[in-house]
């Protein structure tokens, strides 16, 4: 992937201060989030949560929230993955262990933040409270892609895109289909 030399350069610089950031609670509390957000493990129970004990707004804001994912993952990991080719960060700019998990799929764009970003954002309209609730995973999730060097920032940012693109999308299509109707 071809990236302009002002954007690269603030990229790498970046990716090195956040993966370098050496707080005791960042070191605890981003590799839990990431093992809970691996596979969307995170996603998929919220949206359990939400429709087994918010009746039926929970039940709308949870298939919202899962349908949003789900295009998010598909667009993300399985179309702009394979179009764009771009090596994951150098792990000698990684200073700590994290570095050896990492994928060998293309880096961009980071389909965790696609995925954490399409599920709160589609969740908002039907259930703001709950998706206030999501937004605080959705930020750890994309700090932790770039402070475990998987991603570096405009990864992070084209997968927030993505997943606000996807949960728009999901939000606004059953509306264009009754639109349709004859």
């Amino acid at each position: 992937m071809r990236v302009p030399a002002g954007l690269r350069d603030r990229d790498h610089r970046l990716t090195r201060r956040m993966a370098a950031w050496e707080s005791p609670a960042a070191r605890r509390t981003l590799p839990a989030v990431e093992e809970a957000a691996e596979h969307t493990k995170l996603w998929w129970a919220a949206a359990l949560l939400m429709a087994v004990a918010g009746g039926w707004r929970g039940r709308k804001a949870a298939a919202a929230g899962v349908l949003a994912m789900a295009v998010a993952e598909v667009f993300s990991n399985g179309v702009a993955k394979q179009l764009v080719e771009r090596r994951r960060p150098p792990t000698e700019w990684i200073p700590h262990d994290d570095v050896a998990d990492r994928p060998d799929s293309s880096s961009f764009p980071s389909g965790h933040t696609a995925a954490a970003v399409a599920f709160t954002a589609a969740v908002a309209p039907s259930w703001p409270w709950a998706a206030a609730a999501c937004a605080v995973p959705s930020v750890l999730v994309a700090a932790e892609r770039v402070h475990s060097g998987a991603h570096y920032p405009s990864d992070v940012a084209a997968g927030a895109v993505i997943g606000g693109a996807a949960a728009a999308l999901v939000r606004r299509v059953p509306r264009l289909l009754v639109r349709c109707r004859p």
